[in-house]
């Protein structure tokens, strides 16, 4: 079975450089096994990136050791869907591609601050 957007359509790719995704194959697919559901294809900002930081989760250094470019603004990442939630509740969700994040995203927010923050 095809995986399907937060529009209902196919799921497109979200990166392949920098190379993204729960599977690391471009795409915001899940699985059972991804307890963070990495589902919303989002592109960096300076704002959202020093928001994460402080949150906790350092998405800007690099980590050689697992295989992480180390984010920039303009790149796409899967991003978890609590993670941004959490970003757009306090003012620093950076924009969504629709057409590359996950339906499952929809378990977490609603559709209409997806829409809102579309790219």
């Amino acid at each position: 079975m095809t995986a399907k957007n937060v529009l209902g359509g196919p799921l497109l790719p979200c990166s392949l450089e920098p190379l993204t995704g729960w599977y690391r194959d471009g795409c915001c697919n899940t699985d059972a096994a991804d307890a963070g559901l990495h589902t919303v294809c989002a592109v960096m900002t300076e704002e959202f990136l020093a928001f994460s930081q402080s949150a906790g989760n350092d998405l800007s250094t690099p980590r050689p050791e697992y295989g992480f470019p180390g984010l920039n603004p303009g790149d796409r990442w899967c991003l978890c869907a609590g993670r941004w939630e959490e970003a757009r509740i306090a003012g620093f969700a950076p924009e969504v591609v629709l057409e590359a994040t996950h339906a499952k995203t929809l378990e977490i927010t609603m559709l209409g601050h997806l829409q809102a923050n579309a790219v």
